[in-house]
């Protein structure tokens, strides 16, 4: 049985058109890069688990503070490249990427060295007009921002 993970995109009317919330994902593997290193709030859930209750939990963990209110729009899920099964769920509302602080992991770093260290598990968040999300985003999860906009 594959994994699945759950999401929330936040999604704002910008200057020029609409714009979603990306965040950059954290610890050294992913330090240096930029294009496709940026993702959705999301995160694994458990057989059983109510996938919206584990898009709330994520969004929160991984952004430091829970989602605006409002309704949830089913995007669907998409099988990214690994394998896992990712659903989202739109929401509208804004949220100040100045003040997002995110949850950590610890892994050992650097490889084969024995020691372990803590990294945020996000380690920054922005808005993205939709042209430069599709640049940003790894690529398996650009689904989403069709079914966004149908």
């Amino acid at each position: 049985m594959p994994k699945r993970s759950a999401g929330l995109l936040l999604h704002r009317s910008g200057a020029h058109g609409p714009e979603v919330l990306l965040v950059h994902l954290g610890g050294p593997l992913w330090a240096k890069k930029d294009a496709g290193a940026w993702t959705m709030p999301k995160g694994e859930y458990d057989p059983g688990e109510d996938p919206l209750a584990a898009a709330e939990r994520e969004f929160a963990e991984e952004l430091g503070q829970a989602a605006p209110p409002g309704p949830r729009r089913d995007l669907g899920e998409v099988r990214q490249s690994g394998g896992k099964l990712t659903r989202l769920w739109a929401v509208e509302g804004d949220l100040d990427v100045a003040v997002v602080h995110s949850n950590t992991f610890d892994m050992e770093w650097p490889p084969r060295s024995g020691r372990r260290q803590e990294f945020p598990e996000i380690d920054r968040a922005a808005w993205f007009p939709l042209d430069q999300a599709r640049q940003a985003l790894l690529t398996s999860l650009v689904p989403f921002l069709d079914r966004l906009v149908t």
